[in-house]
């Protein structure tokens, strides 16, 4: 198949989605597809350059690819490398280069990528993508609003809220310590734990910065876990436990920082309710194709479930990829299945 692979963006995520698309792309290589990995947000060339025989080339258009760093990406930086007559998300000839695709492999990350944007675009423009479509992803990008679905469908959730930028913070209906973080954001960027309500003001204000709605919920002391489901099916789970801190951006992706296990030494009973939550968070949010969710399991046996990711991490540190292992299924063929299980959304 002729296959894109789009990357990169201007999210707080575009390292870590660099480096996924970039493993993702060698890997349909190796399995013997034409691959264009681009970023969606650079594009190439001049817009309007014809992309007819893009395929044929076997191009590998420049990416600034690096490994994934401590912190997030300077946005400003990477917006100072676009093209001045370019307009809009989508980088030149990205959308042409899509349209000449049998399917683009999202390999985005967070914000805009993972918010049902992109998703609703391809729609529009009779694109085939991988993945969820652009309602599951725009109602799991919502920690708010896949809180209030969670909770309606028995998934157990933390207690918490919702809050707007302007108005009332004060948290004494939560108490501390409390977890503070943006609605919409991934890979934990601007999440706090506050202890205490000097350290909950100042978390509230770098949560504010990332966007205008975040989320408070009491913080559950416990060990942490994630699940991965594909086509509906559960993965086994992935116990994540840092060596210091909590699971931020740089437990997540800098290697040694983080013990993994898999499959999560747990016992039975617990494992297997813990899959159930997860296959019924992604039926309550419409999810298709794959994702992954997050979970605590607290000291007092508290089982709540955090957040959906809906474009997973497919990098060496990454846990979809653990949990495929697990079951024998190596990292090409999980590319592979997630390509076939997408293209059954077009079958008539």
């Amino acid at each position: 198949m002729d296959i894109v692979v789009l990357a990169g963006g201007i999210s707080t995520e575009r390292d870590v989605s660099l480096v996924s698309g970039s493993l993702i792309a060698k890997a349909l290589k190796e399995n013997g597809h034409r691959v264009i990995l681009l970023d969606v947000y650079l594009g190439f060339g001049k817009e309007g350059e014809d992309v007819a025989q893009l395929f044929d080339r076997a191009e590998d258009f420049p990416l600034e690819l690096r490994a994934v760093g401590e912190s997030a990406p300077d946005l400003t930086e990477v917006k100072k490398m676009r093209s001045a007559d370019t307009q809009g998300f989508f980088g030149p000839n990205v959308l042409a280069a899509c349209r000449q695709a049998d399917i683009v492999f999202i390999g985005l990350h967070g914000d805009v990528g993972e918010n049902g944007k992109v998703q609703a675009v391809f729609d529009l423009n009779e694109i085939r993508y991988t993945g969820t479509g652009y309602l599951g992803s725009a109602l799991a990008m919502h920690k708010g609003i896949s809180r209030m679905l969670f909770a309606k469908n028995g998934i157990p959730v933390a207690k918490g809220r919702m809050i707007k930028k302007g108005m009332e913070i004060a948290v004494d209906d939560i108490g501390f310590p409390c977890v503070v973080k943006p609605c919409s954001g991934g890979s934990s960027v601007g999440v706090s734990i506050a202890q205490n309500e000097e350290e909950y003001e100042k978390a509230v204000k770098e949560a504010f910065c990332y966007e205008d709605e975040i989320v408070v919920e009491k913080y559950v002391h416990g060990r942490e876990f994630s699940v991965g489901v594909i086509d509906g099916k559960a993965l086994p789970l992935i116990e994540i436990a840092p060596i210091s801190g909590f699971y931020d951006y740089k437990n997540k992706y800098q290697a040694g920082s983080t013990i993994e296990t898999c499959p999560a030494m747990l016992d039975r009973e617990t494992s297997e309710r813990m899959q159930r939550f997860a296959e019924m968070a992604a039926a309550a949010l419409e999810l298709m194709t794959y994702a992954r969710m997050d979970f605590i399991l607290g000291d007092d046996g508290e089982m709540v479930c955090l957040e959906c990711n809906t474009l997973p991490g497919m990098t060496p540190t990454s846990l979809l990829p653990q949990e495929a292992a697990a079951i024998g299924m190596n990292y090409s063929e999980l590319c592979e299945k997630i390509i076939r299980i997408s293209l059954q959304k077009y079958e008539a």
